[in-house]
This record gives structure tokens, sequence and C-alpha cells, in this order.
């Protein structure tokens, strides 16, 4: 029996880790030219992001990087400085290294009509002919926003996977968060996709959020089980006001207590896997066919931008506004508003603006963190061999912080396990190893609540 009250004190601000460091490292000492050089002299394969920036209104609980339209000519223009960029990026980039995964993010990325989303499509494949024949090929969907003539024109331009966005169909947060979205939509849009041969459909669902309860949101589970999806991601709801404006408007006495979230976590966790579904990393749920499940149980799991992949050891190139890029020894991240962003391919560079270069350390603590993120586990023994440290020895103080979560990791000479209770912690386990935190310590405005 897990004691919630207990649980309270572990609630502080941490990061995802859908990077390591994190993107409030990044910097402009990281330049133009360095990038350059790096994309220049990469020779492993690709995986390709794409930012959608644009949406109609906003959702009041999102934290991504969005601008509000009812232009269509916004939206064409946009796709335009997106071919040039990719014009840009082919002078510096051999394209002809293979292509083993995309995504498109938002934004609503389907909120673009489906002619300027075949143009996209095809500016892509007329840049990267050597896509491979297994690539994961992902698309992010408003089901508001979602009609036939787009699903055909994201089918023909090979989108094998898609990720719908609900958050929760309960009708009182729906108003509250500025998202109404009938399950019939929803409902209907899955099967579109099934219709269009579409073999991966993923469900994002939101805890947290303002009006929720663990009865509403054990309801929002019953009906969305009904939708018969490959995968689930089910987010803790970032409470990040002092960043995202539209967040203000909630009022914070309706946010669920942490006591209600970790509740809801863990009957999450125990709902889906009775229904056949199998935790993956922090935040994800998959069907045992699938092949995130596969790769959980043989160790190959990998976190980046995208969530959770089994697409490890390939450069991520971000395209668009504020996307971010990732190499061996690098993160990167192009411009966040739109008149810089737009001025640096207007000049004919890559409207990369800032990141960060990995130091040594910083190699070594991400693959730590990325481990205990992404597979509960860390092969201690494979930490030795990779980077020839003594764990015990340079992680002697990280380990002595890890002891106060002693009774949710098992510490070996070999290895370091998160039980399960544990896995409702994850972010804090990871954080024991993160350089970076000491500086935010005692800071409240810098991460969102790690439960």
């Amino acid at each position: 029996m897990i004691d919630f009250e207990k649980f309270v004190k572990f609630s502080k601000p941490g990061p995802r880790y859908t990077s390591y460091p994190t993107a409030l490292e990044f910097s402009d000492t990281f330049g133009y030219e360095d990038y350059i050089k790096r994309l220049e002299n990469g020779t492993s394969p690709l995986s390709l992001y794409f930012h959608m920036p644009f949406c109609r209104s906003a959702c009041y609980f999102c934290g991504c990087n969005v601008i509000y339209t009812s232009k269509e000519e916004n939206l064409a223009r946009y796709v335009e400085f997106l071919e040039r960029e990719l014009e840009i990026l082919a002078r510096h980039l051999d394209c002809k290294r293979q292509v083993i995964q995309m995504h498109f993010g938002g934004g609503t990325p389907t909120f673009f009509s489906a002619n300027l989303l075949e143009r996209v499509l095809k500016a892509i494949r007329k840049t990267f002919a050597n896509f491979s024949v297994d690539a994961e090929i992902s698309c992010e969907i408003d089901p508001r926003f979602l009609s036939r003539e787009q699903m055909s024109v994201l089918k023909d331009g090979g989108i094998n996977r898609v990720s719908f966005g609900v958050q929760d169909f309960d009708e009182n947060v729906q108003k509250e968060i500025h998202r109404i979205q009938p399950f019939e939509t929803t409902k209907k849009a899955v099967e579109l996709a099934r219709e269009f041969g579409i073999k991966s459909i993923n469900c994002d669902l939101i805890y947290g959020l303002p009006l929720q309860s663990f009865g509403s949101f054990e309801r929002t589970l019953e009906t969305a089980l009904r939708l018969d999806v490959d995968r689930f991601a089910i987010f803790n709801y970032a409470h990040v006001p002092w960043i995202k404006k539209s967040m203000r408007k909630f009022d914070e006495s309706t946010l669920p207590l942490p006591q209600t979230k970790l509740q809801i976590l863990k009957h999450t966790m125990e709902f889906l896997t009775q229904n056949g579904y199998k935790m993956i990393g922090m935040d994800h749920y998959a069907k045992p066919e699938d092949e995130l499940f596969k790769a959980l149980e043989n160790g190959t799991l990998h976190r980046n931008f995208q969530g959770y992949t089994t697409k490890g050891g390939a450069n991520l190139v971000g395209v668009g506004l504020t996307s971010i890029g990732e190499g061996e020894d690098y993160y990167a991240q192009n411009f966040k508003d739109m008149a810089s962003y737009e001025a640096a391919v207007n000049a004919g560079k890559l409207p990369n603006f800032k990141g960060i270069f990995l130091s040594e350390e910083d190699k070594l603590r991400k693959a730590v963190i990325m481990s205990l993120m992404a597979n509960f586990t860390l092969d201690i023994l494979e930490i030795k061999r990779r980077f020839g440290v003594d764990f015990f020895a340079h992680f002697e103080p990280n380990l002595r912080e890890l002891e106060a979560l002693g009774e949710f990791v098992e510490i070996s000479r070999e290895r370091i396990d998160v039980n399960a209770t544990g896995t409702l912690l994850v972010r804090n386990i990871a954080m024991c190893f993160d350089q970076y935190m000491v500086k935010f310590k005692g800071e409240k405005n810098s991460f969102s609540k790690t439960v």
C-alpha cells in the first residue's frame, strides 16, 4: 500500500529529461559555425523533426511553442520558409544519409490544409531520398482538425504512426482548459486513421488538469479504452504560468493535490496493465506486440524530444521554428520568434541561434539519466566500459543523495534498478545525477513539479 501523504514530500520542481543537459543550459556559446561543422561532419543515420507551430486558438494547458492564427496565408508563408530552410540544410548536410525516423509536432500539424501538407512532404522527399524501409514516420494530430483529404496526404507521404491529442473526456475539464472535444470526434479520427492503414495509433491524456478528480479521470480512462489504440501517453500536467500566460487563467485551487495526482497515476498504471498494456518508461503504455514493449524488454529503449523510441543512435535534425536538433556531442535550437527565423532564412542561413556543446561529463551523466528514464534500470558495468570511470567513486555524492530514495531503488555493484513504486518518482531519481540542479535549488519558477 502506497502512502500518498508521504510521497508529497518528493513533489518539487524537476526536469522531464527529454534532453540532458536541459534546454535551460542552451546558450549562444554554441554558435552557428559549431552547428554547421557538426552537420557537415556527421555520419550517423538521421532523425528529422518538423515543427508546425500554428493553432486556431489556445488550449490553456499547453506548454508548446504555438502561434495562434486564422489566416491561411500565414500557414502558406510558413511552408514556403520550410521549403527554403530545407534547401539551405541540403548545402550543409549529406542528405543521402539514411533517415530512420521523422516526426511532425506542433502546434497542430493538421491545422495545415491537405495541399500545404502535401507541399511539405514533397519537399522532404525531394531533399531526403534515403528513408529506411522500416522508418518510423509520425504526426501529432488534433482530432478536431482532420479531414479525409489530409489523412490521404499523410498516408501517401509515408506517415505510419499518428498521435491523437485528447487530454481529458470530462466536459467540465474540457471547458476549463478551452478544448471542447467530444468522444465521437476522437473516435471518428481514430477510425479514419485505421481505414487508411495506420497501424500504430497513440492517444495523449493529461492528469493534473484543473477540475480533475480521481473519479473523473477514472471515467476518462474507461472512455479512452474504447478507442482500442496501440499506445497511450499519459502526462503529468506541467503547470508553468511564469512561462505560459494562458495557464494564468486557471484558478490554482482547482488543480488536483499531489496526493490525488499520485492516486490517479497509480490507478492508471494498474488499469492499463489490467487491460493489456505495459508501462513503457515514465509516461507511455503500449500493447505487448508493440515494438516499444520489445525494446523495453531487451533494454534498448531510448528517450528524446519526441518521447520514447526504438530508434537510437541517430542524429536529430530540427527543422522549423524553435525546433531542436541533437548529435553525439551537442544540442542545437532554432529561433523561437518568427521574425528572427525568417530573417535567417532570407539571409541564406539556417535559423539556428543557440545550443550546447556536451562535455565528456555531460555525455556520461546523459547516459546514466536517459537509461534510468527510459528503462528504469542502469547497467553500471556498461557505463564503466563506455566511459572508463570508477562508477561508485565518480558518483559518490550523487549516490549519497540517492540514498534518500533508497526504498525506491535497488543498488548492486553491477546495476541500479528502479522498483515498481519508484517508477512514480523516476524524475526525482534521475535528478540525483544531474550536476546542473544545484543552481536551481530553492527556485520555484524553474521546472514543473515532479509530483
